[in-house]
């Protein structure tokens, strides 16, 4: 689920959160660390299951309405297009996201129904939903896009869903651009409805739940020393001034350069800088390329940067 660019980005978060709070308890704020990667799991169940949730309040309603005393009558022969659509059955009947949502105790829509009836109002109100409403039948292809482009178009942009999402954990914020679109990817690569609804793991491996343990700790326990690394390569800028995120970055991109042989230097330069152009101010992925470019220099002049593995062949 997590891929090694959101693990630094976690590890950076907690690393900045340390600094915050002053904080030197090293094995509690792993904790909290290793607790953050979880919840993206959680995050994840949660809007999966939100479309199942559409789903049955759809149901329901239909059922209601069709029931009343004064039912109209498209409440008495309503469509059951939506409803019915291959890809939310395929969801709605997925015993392995059922046992999932179990295991890990989701049950934020029942008790926030609020917020599954706002959305199902955004997708009635939607061009989208209305044009699919006009079929008589559709393959799954054709459901499958139209979940696909609903959950773009509608789901994942409303403000709704994320204020409740801020509210309910704020470190979920960060890593919805990465849920939504692992969730879209996953609509998008089923072919039937009998494709398995596969939920995904929170690492890919062990070698990456190491990674998040490592790069946090070797980070933490070497800052003085990775510190004095660039404090003297910064002669335009004042260090005192340099924005503290940029040395969390610095401090944790030289601890991969010189701690982690198997991650070649590329990669960590890379996935660095994008960070910075992510988190930073505006300069700080030109600032930060241009200590790591000097550094690599030095480190392979004093023959300090040793890289060897099966990430380099």
């Amino acid at each position: 689920m997590l891929n090694r660019r959101h693990i630094r980005i976690k590890v950076m978060q907690s690393i900045y959160a340390m600094h915050q709070h002053q904080s030197d308890q090293l094995d509690k704020e792993e904790k909290f660390l290793f607790q953050s990667i979880e919840n993206t799991q959680d995050l994840y169940l949660l809007l999966l299951s939100a479309l199942v949730e559409i789903k049955k309040k759809e149901e329901l309603y239909i059922a209601i309405a069709s029931k009343k005393h004064l039912a109209t009558k498209e409440e008495r022969n309503p469509s059951l297009q939506f409803v019915h659509n291959k890809v939310l059955m395929a969801l709605a009947s997925s015993d392995a996201l059922e046992q999932a949502l179990e295991e890990r105790k989701i049950k934020n829509w029942q008790q926030n129904d609020d917020i599954i009836l706002y959305l199902i109002e955004s997708i009635k109100a939607s061009a989208l939903y209305q044009n699919y409403m006009k079929k008589t039948d559709s393959s799954f292809e054709e459901d499958r896009d139209f979940i696909a482009n609903l959950y773009t178009e509608v789901i994942a942009p409303s403000e709704k869903l994320y204020d409740y999402l801020e509210d309910h954990k704020l470190t979920w914020l960060d890593d919805l651009p990465g849920i939504n679109t692992l969730i879209l990817k996953q609509i998008k690569q089923l072919k039937s409805e009998t494709d398995p609804i596969l939920i995904p793991k929170v690492y890919k491996d062990e070698d990456d739940k190491d990674f998040v343990k490592n790069l946090f700790r070797k980070t933490v326990l070497n800052e003085v020393e990775l510190a004095k690394e660039y404090v003297d390569k910064t002669p335009n800028w004042d260090v005192e001034r340099i924005a503290e995120i940029d040395t969390i970055i610095l401090k944790m991109a030289i601890c991969e350069l010189l701690k982690f042989p198997s991650i070649p230097t590329k990669v960590t330069i890379n996935e660095y800088l994008e960070i910075a152009k992510e988190y930073s101010t505006p300069k700080s992925s030109i600032f930060i390329n241009g200590i790591l470019d000097n550094l690599v220099k030095e480190f392979e002049k004093d023959k300090r940067l040793t890289k060897s593995g099966r990430g380099l062949l």
